[in-house]
């Protein structure tokens, strides 16, 4: 392929984009494509001569389109957000033409400079504490990760490592092996996947506490936890707090957990993958109660910050924890004649792979084509549109919200049995129209609806709930029609 026909792939590619967000409305969410259907359509083998871009764009129409699940769609309200947006896709279409790999400053000084410039912008617009800027004097500063299953996974290697140091240190009678064998750490019931994953990679068993009705873990909690495994001669290690958990977007009582850490002298993070967003805002400004004083913090810029997936970011008190937790030096991976001398950070030793992408560049284009006025309007946005929708379940008596709406968020079941929640997900699946997920807390199933998709309008969140509305009277009709046969007979059996 040569510059002229890359010019036309890449224009073409541009207009396929553009008529799929266009009309993506049009499609239905949910896929029909049956299990194997591209297995069985598709070659089996690469193709031996290189083919025509024009008919690689018209397959990926006629085959991969219809087989997608559209998250980018106004009709998608599962999960949470997938952001996007046009400076975001430029921003991801140079990142893969310019292709470096910025491990350290030497192999690239932008991938390096603009990343601490970009974290920087966000710890300012977030109103994070300024001990997360790298421009500030000190130890702190943030790194651009894929994922905030990575960044967990990372806080929790560092505090595993922290931890074994300080016991070592503190008892260097004790063997090694020991010490590890006895860590534990700790989270609530309601916290993401991805921390109970982390614990099982990084070889540190987490304590998931049990919450009760806020779905909240509070520090009498955390602190009887701790104290019990004191007693049996385990360590704590960590606890890993969520700010908007996944099921309902509760929020951890970040301030008195922090407390009972410090107290403790183990590592506290705090999982804001979602709902970290909403620190920018002045009316969530009680969020941020007790960041002041954790080691950690991760929110993912790919839910609600406009930027498109992979783009998470991890903040810490002290980067150099880090640093000697993933350190390992080699000749070929110091900087070119030292230019660097130490004065900036090489990011591969705040991360566990060497190789990172130019990921700073999607968020700089992203940051400076919306503007933090445009942001804001953004996750205002989403939380407008979620308190439409509750307002639709507040006014229909047959279902019943399960938790406070939070920012993009509705929790709601239909009352009665948990049978009657989970048969109207699957008939509002089965119609492919609309998406949502289930989830439960005790014996409570919920349904959860969350603002997502590109571009969703006040009048896609009335459609949802007509599908919803609809599917549920379609369900309890054989119902309605069994009580009145019953009422009917029972009247004649009286008139006889």
């Amino acid at each position: 392929m040569d510059f002229n026909e890359f010019r036309n792939f890449g224009k073409g590619a541009i207009e396929l984009l553009i008529r799929y967000l266009q009309n993506i409305r049009e499609r239905d969410v949910l896929s029909s494509a049956a299990p194997f259907s591209l297995i069985h359509t598709l070659p089996n083998e690469m193709p031996e001569r290189a083919e025509n871009w024009q008919d690689i764009l018209n397959d990926i129409e006629t085959f991969l389109l219809p087989a997608l699940t559209h998250w980018q769609s106004p009709n998608f309200h599962g999960f949470y957000p997938s952001s996007s947006s046009m400076g975001s896709i430029v921003g991801e279409l140079l990142i893969a033409g310019i292709g470096v790999l910025g491990f350290n400053w030497g192999c690239s000084p932008a991938c390096t400079e603009l990343e601490m410039i970009v974290l920087d912008w966000l710890v300012k617009f977030l109103k994070l504490p300024q001990h997360f800027q790298h421009s500030v004097e000190g130890p702190g500063g943030g790194v651009i990760l894929g994922s905030a299953s990575e960044a967990v996974l990372i806080a929790v290697i560092s505090a595993r490592e922290h931890m074994v140091r300080c016991t070592k240190t503190k008892h260097p009678e004790r063997n090694e092996r020991d010490i590890r064998a006895k860590l534990i750490a700790y989270a609530s019931d309601q916290s993401n996947s991805c921390i109970e994953k982390a614990g099982k990679l990084a070889a540190l068993p987490f304590n998931l506490l049990p919450t009760k009705n806020d779905f909240r873990l509070h520090a009498e909690q955390l602190e009887a936890a701790i104290k019990n495994d004191l007693s049996k001669g385990l360590i704590p290690a960590m606890c890993v707090a969520t700010l908007g958990t996944t099921s309902t977007c509760a929020y951890d009582d970040i301030q008195t957990l922090s407390l009972i850490c410090q107290r403790y002298k183990i590592w506290m993070h705090v999982d804001a993958a979602y709902a970290g967003a909403a620190l920018a805002l002045d009316e969530y400004h009680h969020l941020h109660s007790g960041l002041n004083i954790i080691d950690s913090l991760n929110i993912n810029l790919h839910k609600l910050l406009m930027v498109n997936y992979g783009c998470a970011v991890m903040w810490v008190k002290e980067s150099q924890k880090l640093v000697e937790t993933f350190l390992v030096q080699r000749l070929y991976l110091q900087n070119n004649n030292n230019m660097n001398n130490n004065e900036l950070p090489d990011f591969r030793n705040w991360q566990i792979s060497l190789g990172r992408r130019f990921s700073a560049l999607k968020v700089w284009i992203t940051f400076r084509s919306v503007g933090a006025e445009g942001l804001r309007r953004h996750l205002r946005q989403h939380i407008k549109l979620s308190k439409q929708f509750e307002r639709h379940v507040l006014a229909d008596k047959r279902f019943e919200l399960v938790t406070k709406r939070t920012l993009g968020i509705v929790c709601f079941r239909v009352r009665g049995d948990n049978e009657l929640t989970t048969q109207l997900l699957q008939r509002i699946h089965d119609k492919k129209q609309i998406y949502l997920t289930l989830s439960m807390h005790g014996e409570m199933m919920l349904l959860r609806f969350v603002i997502c998709g590109m571009d969703t309008k006040e009048e896609d969140v009335d459609f949802a709930w007509a599908v919803i509305q609809t599917e549920l009277m379609e369900m309890l009709k054989p119902q309605r029609e069994w009580r009145a046969i019953k009422f009917h007979c029972q009247n004649r059996k009286r008139n006889k």
